[in-house]
């Protein structure tokens, strides 16, 4: 018995386990992620494209500038640009900084159309638009940690 009361060997089967798991994740998650992002921008930009998108209203109220006929369509044609270079992988550290540049442009609805994102005014509380704005942090985060992967270049796994 271990001091934890923990079976002899038990841990270090479990760290095992878990290294063998954490070392597959180190091979496979960043292509997983990789993919990921390009699936998310082809399907996006294609709803975009076919006119099925349900974001054409937010799209209308982030640029109002601008015609949603053609606006909506354009971005959903650089969508699909974006997302077939991220699955492709060439330049990837470009693609991803410009797919990322790409989202952050999505809080420009938090400065033109705020009624659509927060609820009476409160920052806290978003509504369904805030949220689907918000989550973009997390496609960014997940295309910049892509960049500095990139970056320091093919890794081993030993």
């Amino acid at each position: 018995m271990t001091p934890d009361g923990e079976p002899a060997g038990l841990r270090s089967r479990v760290d095992d386990v878990l290294t063998g798991i954490s070392a597959g994740c180190g091979r496979c998650g960043p292509t997983a992620l990789r993919l990921s992002l390009a699936l998310v921008f082809v399907w996006f930009g294609a709803l975009k494209v076919t006119g099925d998108t349900p974001v054409e209203g937010l799209i209308g109220a982030t640029l109002p500038f601008l015609s949603s006929d053609v606006t909506v369509p354009v971005l959903g044609l650089v969508e699909i640009g974006l997302g077939l270079a991220v699955a492709v992988g060439r330049a990837l550290p470009v693609v991803l900084l410009v797919l990322a540049g790409h989202l952050a442009g999505t809080f420009l609805t938090f400065v033109t159309a705020p009624g659509l994102m927060v609820t009476d005014g409160n920052p806290l509380l978003l509504t369904a638009d805030g949220e689907f704005v918000l989550k973009n942090l997390v496609l960014i985060s997940a295309a910049l940690v892509l960049v500095g992967r990139e970056a320091r270049g093919p890794r081993t796994v030993a």
